[in-house]
This record gives C-alpha cells, sequence and structure tokens, in this order.
C-alpha cells in the first residue's frame, strides 16, 4: 500500500531519509476509499480492527468485514440528509463504532469534528454554534447524553442527533428523546450504499479538531484530506510499524492523538489497530491486555509509562512488545532509563500539535536521546527562531516554527476555521509559529522545553518547566510533576512544583520531604531552578489524552 503514496518506501539513515522522502499525491485523495477500501479488495480477509473493553468483549473486523460496515454506515447518515461539507461531531469515547463513523463520514465527504465526551452543555453550544453543527453522534452515556439535550435549545443548525447504544445493554433504563435516532436500530434499514458522484477535492475540509489555547475560547482547527496522508509517516516511520503489526495507542477519540495513533497510519502500514475500551485507567489493567492480544507495538503519554514502571513489569509476559513510542509532552528521562531497564525497550519519542502532524521524531535509523523530542520529519522545513526573529544557534533556546514555502507542507492545518484574525497570528510571513520552545544540540536533536507562556521568567532566568520537572521525576518519591510560575514581588516569579508522591512516600509529606526535594534539584540542575514553593497534590488535573493542565494550576494560585 504505502508504494502508492511514496516514490521510496524504505530508508537506511537520517540522510536517506530527509533526502528523498517523497509523496506520490493523487487527485482527490480520500483516505477511506484509497486506503481503506483498496485494502478491502487487496487483503480483505486481513484483521484490520480488534476492539476490546473491559467488560471482556471482544470484536474482531477485517479489511473486508469493514468495507461494509462503512458502506452501510455512509447510506444510513445519508438517508439522514447529512452529506458533503455537512459538519458532523461525534462524541463516542473508545466505542467501536468511532472508527466505522468516521469512515462513512469520509465516504460522504462530510466534515468529521471528533469531541471529548467530557464537554458541557457550554462547550457543546459553542462547538454547535461556531461550526454549525449538522448532525451529533453520541454514545448511551447518561452525562453525554444530558448535555447534549440541555445543548439543542440554543443549537439550531443540529438537526439530528444519533444515539449508539451498548448492543449488550438493550434494556437500559436510558431514555432516548423520541426525536433522536438509534444507531442500532435504524442502520439495518439503511438504502444501498452508492458513492456520490463527487466527494472532495484535496483542499477540502475533512477533520476539525477544538483545541484549547492559554486564553479564549478553544480554536478550530481545520485539516483537509491530504491530513491523512501526512500520517503516513507517523504509522509508518515513527511508529515502525508493518503489515504484521498489533497496534496500541492510548489516547481517547475525542483527542487528535487518535487518529495519529489508532487510525490513518497504522492502516497506511496495514497493522491491525488494537483498541481497549475502558472507562478508567489501570496500569495493571493495561499491561494484562498487552499481555493477553500479543501487542508488538505501543504509544502512550508519558503519564501512562510513569504509572506502568511502578508496577512490577516482572509479573507480565510483555515479550510480544517490539517498539515502543511516546508523545503528547515530553518524556522524562527517568522514566526512559527505568522503562528500558525493565524492559529492554527504547521509547522513541515524537512532537507535533493538533495543528500538524509529527513534525519532530525519533526514527528507527536513529539512537534515541533520553528526552530529546528527536530531528525534523522530512516532510516540514523546521526551524527555531529567538524572539526578534533570527535564527537560533546549537544550544539556544527558540520557538519551533515550521517554514511554509509555495507549498503547504502535507500534514499542516488549513486554518482556525472562521477565525482568519488568529490564522494570521500563528501563520504569517512564510511561517507557522507552534508557540513551543525547544533548543537543538549539534546533532541535530530537538530538545523541549515547554510553552512560550510556560517559561518562568524569575530574576532575570528563563526557566522551562520541563528542565525542573526532569531533575524532579529523578527522586524517587516523586510519581509525577507539573511546575509553574508564581508571582512573587522580588523575583518576579517563583519557581512552583505540584506534586504527586508515590504511596509509600505519602506518609512523610513535610516540610523535610520539601527541603529533601529541593536540595535534589539544585544537585540535578542549574541552583536557581529549584522550586522555592512545593504543593503535594493526590493528583494532577490533565486533559483527556493525558497532559498535564498547567494552566489550571496557575489559575488555582491566582485565586489563593
Amino acid at each position: 500500500m504505502v508504494e502508492r503514496f511514496l516514490k521510496q518506501t524504505h530508508f537506511e539513515s537520517v540522510e536517506d531519509y530527509n533526502k528523498n522522502l517523497e509523496f506520490i499525491i493523487p487527485e482527490n485523495f480520500n483516505f477511506a476509499y484509497d486506503v481503506m477500501d483498496a485494502w478491502a479488495e487487496e487483503a480483505p480477509d486481513k484483521l484490520a480492527l480488534l476492539w476490546t473493553n473491559d467488560h471482556g468483549k471482544e470484536i474482531r473486523t477485517t479489511y473486508g468485514q469493514l468495507k461494509t460496515q462503512t458502506d452501510q454506515a455512509a447510506a444510513y447518515l445519508m438517508s439522514l440528509g447529512i452529506g458533503k461539507n455537512d459538519p458532523v461531531m461525534l462524541i463516542l469515547k473508545r466505542r467501536y463504532e468511532w472508527w466505522v463513523v468516521m469512515l462513512a463520514l469520509h465516504k460522504i465527504g462530510a466534515v468529521v469534528i471528533p469531541a471529548t465526551h467530557m464537554l458541557t452543555k457550554h462547550d457543546i453550544v459553542y462547538r454547535n454554534t461556531r461550526a454549525s453543527v449538522k448532525a451529533i453522534v453520541c454514545v448511551d452515556d447518561a452525562y453525554v447524553m444530558e448535555q447534549i439535550q440541555l445543548a439543542m435549545p440554543e443549537s439550531p443548525t443540529v438537526g439530528s442527533v444519533i444515539v449508539v447504544r451498548d448492543a449488550e445493554a438493550a434494556q437500559s433504563p436510558l431514555h432516548i428523546p423520541e426525536t433522536w435516532h438509534d444507531w442500532h436500530q435504524e442502520i439495518a434499514n439503511a438504502p444501498k450504499f452508492q458513492r456520490p458522484a463527487f466527494v472532495n477535492s484535496n483542499e477540502d475540509t475533512m477533520l476539525m479538531y477544538f483545541t484549547s489555547g492559554t486564553s479564549g475560547e478553544p480554536k478550530m482547527v481545520a485539516h483537509d484530506y491530504l491530513y491523512a496522508m501526512g500520517h503516513l509517516s507517523t504509522g509508518v516511520f515513527w511508529h515502525n510499524l508493518h503489515e504484521g503489526s498489533l497496534h496500541l495507542t492510548v489516547a481517547d477519540t475525542g483527542w487528535g492523538k487518535a487518529v495519529w495513533g489508532k487510525f490513518y497510519g497504522q492502516w497506511f502500514a496495514g497493522a491491525t489497530v488494537f483498541v481497549f475500551d475502558h472507562e478508567k485507567f489501570n496500569a495493571d489493567t493495561l499491561l494484562r491486555q498487552i499481555e493477553k492480544y500479543r501487542v508488538t507495538s505501543f504509544c502512550a503519554p508519558p503519564t501512562i509509562y510513569r504509572f506502568m514502571i511502578r508496577e512490577d513489569l516482572s509479573k507480565y509476559d510483555l515479550s510480544s512488545l517490539e517498539y515502543c513510542t511516546t508523545a503528547g509532552e515530553a518524556l522524562n528521562p527517568a522514566v526512559f532509563d527505568k522503562f528500558k531497564e525493565k524492559t529492554g525497550i527504547q521509547m522513541m519519542e515524537g512532537f507535533g500539535q493538533t495543528e500538524t502532524t509529527m513534525t519532530l521524531g525519533t526514527f528507527p535509523w536513529m539512537k534515541p536521546k533520553p528526552g530529546s523530542m528527536g530531528i525534523p520529519n522530512a516532510q516540514y522545513d523546521i526551524d527555531l527562531l529567538k524572539p526578534d526573529g533570527t535564527p537560533c544557534e546549537d544550544g539556544e533556546k527558540g520557538e519551533i516554527v515550521v517554514r511554509v514555502g509555495d507549498k503547504k507542507p502535507i500534514g499542516l492545518f488549513k486554518e482556525y476555521y472562521r477565525d482568519p484574525e488568529l490564522t494570521r497570528e500563528a501563520w504569517h510571513d512564510g511561517l507557522y509559529h507552534t508557540g513551543d520552545v525547544a533548543w537543538r544540540d549539534e546533532d541535530g536533536y530537538y530538545w523541549f522545553e515547554g510553552r512560550i507562556d510556560d517559561v518562568i521568567k524569575s530574576s532575570g532566568y528563563r526557566i522551562g518547566p520541563f528542565e525542573v520537572e526532569s531533575a524532579l521525576m529523578t527522586h524517587p518519591a516523586v510519581v509525577e510533576c507539573a511546575i509553574t510560575g508564581v508571582p512573587d514581588d522580588i523575583r518576579g516569579m517563583v519557581v512552583k512544583a505540584t506534586i504527586v508522591l508515590g504511596k509509600e512516600w505519602k506518609d512523610k509529606a513535610g516540610d523535610d520531604l520539601i527541603k529533601e526535594l529541593q536540595q535534589h534539584v539544585k544537585k540535578e540542575t542549574a541552583p536557581y531552578k529549584y522550586p522555592r514553593i512545593i504543593e503535594f497534590v493526590d493528583e494532577l488535573p490533565k486533559t483527556i489524552s493525558g497532559k498535564i493542565r498547567r494552566v489550571e494550576i496557575r489559575e488555582k494560585d491566582n485565586q489563593k
């Protein structure tokens, strides 16, 4: 499959990849037809999706079966009046139907808007009105359904709400409003699917994500149909997948990481996507799934690995694992070292945003440097710029930018939908500004420092949160931590550490442990970076994807 879209499919070195990565771009590319239906024709009996949940249910679906299901789903959605360019919001958790609906909407040419199940009425109204959402496909979760119902009076563009009920919970007491549709009850009566005469151009909007910034309401990130192709390098090269791979990425479907790790790139490679649908994360349960199903490839944010390495990994048979990757936030070297010590596997880090595919990564032909994001992905022209706009030398901190010439890189977003001012603010003068700060070493590896807004300025020093977090993570008491800046009359700001302690350390929380941790940081990194304020908490605020919400910690501190 890959050879249909790349002029060269195998690379031996960084130089080879940088010189010879070249995409073959079809006219009017559509992932559902040109990749998934092509697999169905070429290898109909090959396993495409292995879905499990925390109740022991299992669904195995071949590429051929997936084509039949997605054709039927597309016909059903079209019968409800959903067509080309219609925005459809999906709130489906990790339900099996998410994969079917995603592909079905691609086949129609509709615009997919994945969303988290944690949205409130306000969040849903905002998304419905800003994007003119025409339909919502949601899970049969009491909270989700209630918030959608509350949002409907203020959502005039929404014509249909479709509920995906758990087939085994048909006797569920949940009440479905009469005006809503029941997916499983109605889809069986869908007409025969007829592919629309014209589905999309490469420039049409295929997918939109709402992504939060440091201020204001969420932005709408619009991606064209070539965004899917941009993830070919994510799955085939960064994840290092092949047709025999069984790949698990830990991500909720409402977050962009889901299409990074559970959809496009993996199926370009012809791999099998493994899904574990669970309500609450538990490291032991996840490790048992990897052991039971013989998962070969695994990707998760550093948070997940932090909890995994605190288990006794000798209790699990993880011999099936061939390759492990991580993204979402920077990886602490201490976690890298401990995971390698216990499993023998080196984690390969990657970096990107909702607005991009993977822009920086550690590829199979490279030696990973613990804590480094890797090198620029050859499909992007990456640079580091100082505040005055001049390029950084090696060792200097600067903002990661994408240089955009006459041709937009495959994978870079189209725009912030319906917000040209915000688009121009981030993308101007031939540069897309990521807002992320890093530095580059003499070997070309990039090292994350933090968001521009997260950088702490204290007594004239610029302190990146990650460098202090990395120092703290080497202390055995620390499971997780977040570094933020607190206003200070003398220093401008001082460093604060919000820390989750290991179980065996919780009863030691107090002044003595605070002093011990402060001294530890002074030994691990430059003394001026040590946290003058330390707070112990039971858990850190996080997004659904597992990223630490430092902005929430700052907001709480400002209210004190």
